[in-house]
């Protein structure tokens, strides 16, 4: 009989090693915890879902939340934005789930579920849809410093900077932590909100008897909400929050603490959304059009309702949108290439070992923000028509998404249950018939009024 073929061990890498570092402190945490009542547990815990759903707060999406208030007021678009961030957290927690189940990232799923083809298939479409979405974070930025004087190439390249400062650490927790510190940063909205002030009363009136649409549908109405849902929901984020829960190392023991990571960032996201809507809210009390604004010229039309500081506030609020979320997007594409081409994909790999990885996150928020540089494109168009496109470019991501929650040889206990997949099959109609609805609105203007 011969010998037994001798089995080599893996050798643990250095991602490896700081993901177990950083499960000894949760795990000594929990152990020492009780007089904390769990707090300093949760508080290692929180982090991808906070940080998703402020990056998601981002340039695009808190200028289509001042075009909304600009536009139409406080009376129905209020109670629609918590609707489409109760839509996120649906889709959200079934990602963070996923990934804890799994230990994958997303991309990697989708490989080796529906194979190649399909794995290859979805790294180019977020990828292409990555980078429209780059490219118009780095026009929040260059026009929310414009406001200030700062010069474009300024602008551009001293974020690309603070983008590669992020990652030099190569490190996970320590880049979760600079980027959650800006991300709260989101919370500028508030007192912009405060200081055009708002009528407490008519918001609460507002969220509680949705008022009907003003004038209608109409073709930019309908091109507004389906923006207003691009900012709420879109395919980065089910790349980079389950590639971060699998980067974290976060194991099926730390699932409520990943939900209400999850919920944490959704009410968070809401809030500071609402508070761009009743921010801009008086230009359309003051009869002003936001159709020709663009950028941080939301900014100086509010300068004279709100003043100087609160203008001043908004266009540092549209840099840091965009900067937050030029930095996670570009890392959910690092993530997705790395999953599909098998290459480290871990923000805790050394720049040697990583170097393809950092190499796509870096490169593609470079020629994002280069192109931003060129002079003449309608940015209020641009941005606007990018959270149409990511709403239109959903119902295939979900699809993919609900069937691996299935998946019960994958998720084992923590596959979907009837209620998850009910509201994942509800939210992926919703996005279905808003798609219609647009084509609809393209092709046949006059049926809309």
């Amino acid at each position: 009989m011969s010998a037994p073929e001798a089995t080599v061990p893996t050798v643990p890498s250095h991602e490896d090693f700081d993901r177990a570092s950083d499960r000894r402190m949760i795990e000594r945490a929990r152990r020492h915890g009780s007089s904390w009542f769990g707090i300093r547990v949760l508080l290692l815990l929180i982090g991808p879902g906070v940080i998703t759903f402020l990056g998601e707060n981002d340039a695009p999406s808190m200028l289509s939340y001042a075009a909304t208030g600009a536009q139409f007021g406080i009376g129905f678009f209020l109670p629609f934005i918590v609707f489409t961030f109760m839509v996120g957290f649906v889709v959200q927690e079934m990602v963070a789930r996923i990934g804890i189940a799994t230990g994958q990232g997303h991309a990697e799923l989708i490989f080796a579920r529906f194979g190649g083809f399909w794995g290859g298939f979805a790294m180019l479409d977020l990828c292409a849809g990555n980078f429209l979405t780059l490219v118009t974070e780095f026009i929040g930025i260059r026009a929310g410093l414009g406001f200030f004087g700062v010069p474009p190439l300024l602008a551009v390249g001293g974020s690309i900077l603070v983008i590669g400062l992020a990652i030099s650490t190569s490190r996970y927790r320590t880049w979760e932590r600079l980027v959650m510190a800006l991300a709260l940063g989101n919370a500028i909205f508030l007192p912009i909100a405060f200081l055009a002030h708002p009528d407490a009363p008519e918001i609460g009136h507002a969220l509680l008897t949705w008022s009907p649409l003003p004038g209608g549908l109409k073709p930019d109405t309908i091109a507004l909400m389906i923006a207003d849902i691009g900012a709420t929901v879109t395919p980065w984020m089910l790349f980079f929050q389950q590639g971060a829960v699998a980067d974290k190392g976060l194991v099926p023991r730390d699932l409520l603490g990943a939900r209400i990571d999850t919920l944490v960032g959704t009410i968070l996201a809401t809030v500071f959304a609402i508070a761009a809507v009743v921010a801009t809210a008086p230009l359309f009390a003051h009869g002003i059009s936001a159709g020709n604004f663009q950028a941080a010229q939301f900014a100086q039309a509010l300068q004279p309702v709100i003043g100087r500081l609160g203008a001043s506030l908004f266009a540092i609020g549209i840099f840091e949108a965009g900067l937050v979320a030029a930095i996670t997007i570009s890392t959910s594409s690092a993530y997705t290439f790395g999953e599909v081409t098998r290459t480290a994909h871990s923000l805790n790999a050394p720049l040697r070992d990583g170097r393809f990885f950092y190499a796509v996150l870096l490169v593609s928020a470079c020629v994002a923000g280069g192109l931003t540089l060129i002079p003449g494109a309608p940015l209020e168009d641009i941005i606007i028509l990018v959270n149409v496109v990511a709403t239109l470019a959903m119902p295939p991501a979900l699809l993919f998404l609900i069937v691996i929650a299935n998946d019960s040889e994958l998720m084992g206990p923590y596959r979907n249950r009837r209620l998850a997949n009910t509201a994942g099959i509800g939210v992926t109609a919703l996005l279905v018939a808003s798609g219609l609805a647009f084509a609809a609105s393209v092709l046949f203007p006059h049926l809309f009024g």
